[in-house]
């Protein structure tokens, strides 16, 4: 049988173990195999070798030819052999299904058997673009980030890339092979006639039959056993929060019933009447504490430090608005806070081309560079710091790449840039020169969330990484708008363009940004309920969607019709962005469970009960006026419920947007 047809065979074949003719569920219900949960004792661990389903070699020297006929891959950098102009690039496909729902622990191995002996460096790089047997060099696909590597060939001996960060689920995979110094590198390929050909080892542990059936199996307020710090940050993905210095957990180190947030920013006569017009600054607020004794400050940035780290994230990219107020104290407290806690917790540096606008150039550089010296501020591996401007296109990429300049030939630090624009497609093509990255800030409702690939494509194809914004919703007392969120639907989707497009890092917009009801944060009103759901989410992106192993409901819901009027004498009122998806009355039960389970949903008195499926689902009902609440219970026993401490009223005292969230987990 000739070796591609055998390849094809291979690669559509039921994985060992699960049912013959399982289908891959959809991403927004499935049970993903990925983290393993704390189960208790598990079965060994099973090993299932898929053959490439196709492959080809792409080469720079001869960019119109195809070469998916040859016997050999080819690998090897822009300088090839002493030749300049002469890249080679590998591209291999591979098919995984009938992975079963109950796998666990799941890695991917790459293998490629060796055709010469060389000294060639070779990286394995997700494919993000689209490609064919007949793909050449001159229509080559974009690629993502380096996912492994290797160094030193052996004729006839494989050489293994763990590719398990690339890890989604079943379904198809594909991996460029790139060479990065060294000689050519020559593999067989899947039409080799002696030798093999690409091969893909996915090895699991499959969980004991009645794991799914008897209900929780993790304690804790998580519903799946979230990845240890190391192994999150292992990934080469990264999930920053943006931290917004003006709202740290305490302004004034007093009473959380009678602190400045109280006084001021929550009530419409707060600050002598500055915020009447919209029914006071903000929504919500931190969650509170008691007064504490020392440098409350800096022990409060450290407290926030900590619920990033339990979350799993990597660290905070910090909006940089001055850098001689108030301010920017709390931005050098954070690196030190983050550098007490945990110097592996990065902070990205962030000015605020809004709030530096009056800044000059040596300025910031000065700044900047003072920030530079701690173990806390993110930078490559190279040493390069990372600087991701907030509006960068406030200033020219001229300028940017006069200032990176200056603080390389004065301050001795190399900057790799990844601007935050508003505007990415029209400023991109100016800032690709100078740029390691790109992000843009996005946008906070599912109709303009609709299609984030495009954006990740564009920067891979360029040679950029991509930071993706992941947003809750947006509501603005003060500038008279708001998003249509959908209760968690903007959350989610934004979540699912990050993964789904292959983004390298993800931006939550933002951590504790209350005057835009932006926060991921814990608040008074939301509790953890968003940034759990996160967690999710977040090791989805880095690892592999986990098993829920613990059933939790989260519970969202407006405390307002989206019209409703309020009581409290506003002139200003907040209206629906242009643009954004149409504004809903809804609550939203958003489950996660270990078992198919009948939850019973109370809105304003009346009762509805629907049978939510493992894993996770989305249900939405009516909004009215009362109390809001719901339930999961298999016979008698209640698994999960959620009990929102916030009525809904048909008039509000202060027009309130935000929605609320609730946990069954805490």
């Amino acid at each position: 049988m000739p070796n591609r047809l055998r390849a094809w065979l291979a690669a559509v074949v039921v994985v060992a173990g699960a049912a013959a003719g399982t289908a891959p569920q959809a991403y927004a219900e499935a049970r993903d195999p990925g983290v393993a949960g704390a189960r208790g004792a598990q079965a060994a661990p099973k090993s299932v070798t898929v053959d490439v389903s196709q492959d080809t070699y792409l080469s720079q020297a001869s960019p119109a030819q195809e070469h998916a006929a040859h016997t050999w891959l080819s690998a090897c950098p822009s300088t090839c052999d002493g030749k300049a102009g002469a890249e080679r690039q590998a591209l291999v496909r591979f098919t995984v299904a009938g992975l079963p729902a109950n796998a666990s622990d799941v890695t991917l191995t790459l293998k490629l058997q060796a055709a010469r002996t060389t000294d060639s460096s070779v990286a394995a790089r997700k494919v993000n673009g689209a490609w064919t047997d007949t793909t050449t060099w001159s229509d080559r696909p974009a690629l993502g980030a380096t996912l492994a590597t290797a160094k030193g060939l052996t004729s006839g001996a494989d050489v293994s890339l763990d590719v398990s960060a690339a890890f989604t689920g079943n379904g198809a995979y594909s991996f460029a092979i790139t060479g990065t110094a060294g000689a050519q590198a020559v593999f067989h390929s899947a039409e080799a006639t002696a030798g093999d050909g690409p091969r893909l080892t996915v090895t699991y542990t499959e969980d004991a039959p009645g794991d799914d059936e008897g209900g929780p199996t993790t304690d804790g307020p998580l519903p799946f056993a979230l990845a240890s710090t190391a192994k999150l940050r292992a990934s080469g993905k990264k999930v920053f929060a943006h931290y917004f210095p003006p709202y740290p957990i305490s302004l004034d180190n007093q009473a959380p019933a009678s602190d400045y947030y109280a006084r001021n920013y929550l009530k419409p006569e707060g600050e002598n009447g500055k915020h009447a017009a919209y029914g006071g600054l903000l929504r919500d607020r931190p969650i509170g504490r008691s007064p504490l004794s020392g440098e409350y400050a800096l022990e409060d940035l450290k407290t926030e430090v900590r619920q990033a780290i339990a979350a799993g994230l990597d660290g905070f990219t910090v909006d940089i608005l001055s850098v001689s107020s108030s301010n920017w104290t709390r931005v050098q407290n954070l690196v030190k806070a983050a550098a007490a806690v945990d110097p592996g917790f990065k902070v990205v540096l962030m000015p605020d081309m809004n709030g530096l606008a009056s800044v000059d150039s040596a300025t910031l550089a000065t700044a900047l560079a003072k920030l530079a010296s701690s173990s806390s501020v993110y930078k490559l591996g190279d040493g390069r710091l990372v600087v991701a401007p907030f509006k960068a296109e406030n200033r020219t990429a001229a300028w940017w790449s006069a200032w990176m300049t200056t603080m390389r030939d004065q301050h001795g630090v190399k900057v790799a840039l990844v601007p935050t624009f508003l505007d990415f497609n029209k400023n991109r093509d100016a800032f690709a020169s100078i740029s390691y990255g790109f992000s843009n800030w996005g946008n906070r409702n599912p109709a303009a969330n609709a299609g984030l690939a495009a954006n990740i494509s564009r920067a891979h194809a360029m040679g950029k990484i991509w930071m993706q914004p992941v947003s809750v919703q947006d509501s603005r007392p003060n500038q008279g708008v708001y998003d249509e969120a959908g209760n968690t639907e903007n959350l989610r989707l934004t979540w699912k363009g990050a993964i789904d497009g292959g983004a390298d890092w993800v931006q939550l917009t933002t951590w504790n940004d209350y005057s835009e009801g932006t926060q991921f944060a814990p608040s008074a009103n939301n509790g953890w309920t968003y940034l759990d759901i996160s967690s999710y989410y977040l090791t989805c992106f880095k690892l592999g969607c986990p098993k829920v192993t613990n059933d939790v409901l989260y519970l969202t819901h407006r405390v307002q019709p989206a019209a409703a009027q309020p009581t409290y004498a506003q002139t200003k009122l907040m209206k629906l962005r242009s643009g954004s998806t149409s504004a809903r009355d809804t609550v939203e039960v958003l489950t996660m469970l270990t078992a198919s389970t009948p939850v019973t949903v109370t809105v304003g008195g009346q009762k509805q009960t629907y049978t939510a499926p493992a894993g996770v689902s989305a249900r939405t009902f009516p909004l009215a006026t009362g109390a809001v609440s719901a339930s999961a219970a298999r016979g008698t026993a209640v698994v999960a419920k959620s009990v929102s401490a916030a009525e809904v009223k048909a008039r509000p005292y202060a027009q309130t947007l935000q929605y609320y969230g609730v946990s069954s987990g805490r």
